[in-house]
């Protein structure tokens, strides 16, 4: 069974892999095998995940399985005016399919109950998070050029109205 917690320091390594891995596979057929890699090594660095560990405004999720392994990560983040944007939400492969994905999604919600609503961006062309998002309540509510230093591509801005507390 899977048990979902809050990232340590200890998972920095392990998400820092996963999250190359799930960047190079998604994005390279979108942006190109050199942009993907570049800003998978810049966004992903172990020292980067380890300084976000320490920001109390965004709040790491890792999907541990029982030998140890990490099948997944997800992180929030509040700004100033008090939004929340869901960042990261990236799982292993070997779980596509699996709930795994919704479980950790579900957790940041619960992590975040009482707030209005939470936001995404995703890079158009990423199908199949989209439709996750759309599956899971997100509508897309704006459409812009993309963040990330991915110039040329468009990003959909995604959200979901949460219940009341």
């Amino acid at each position: 069974m899977i048990h979902i917690r809050a990232m340590t320091k200890q998972d920095v390594p392990a998400v820092s892999r996963l999250l190359d891995e799930s960047w190079r596979r998604t994005y390279s057929p979108i942006l190109g095998a050199e942009t993907t890699t570049r800003l998978s090594d810049d966004k992903h660095a172990p020292e980067r995940l380890a300084a976000e560990l320490a920001d109390d405004n965004k709040m790491s999720f890792v999907a541990e399985r029982p030998d140890g392994s990490i099948a997944g990560y997800a992180m929030a983040k509040m700004d100033a005016t008090g939004d929340v944007m869901l960042d990261r939400l990236h799982i292993d492969r070997s779980e596509f399919g699996t709930g795994l994905a919704a479980d950790l999604l579900h957790a940041v919600l619960a992590a975040h109950a009482g707030i209005p609503s939470i936001a995404l961006e995703v890079i158009e062309g990423n199908d199949r998070a989209i439709a996750f998002y759309g599956k899971h309540g997100f509508e897309v509510v704006e459409r812009r050029s993309a963040a990330h230093g991915v110039g040329g591509h468009a990003s959909l801005i995604m959200r979901r109205l949460l219940p009341r507390a």
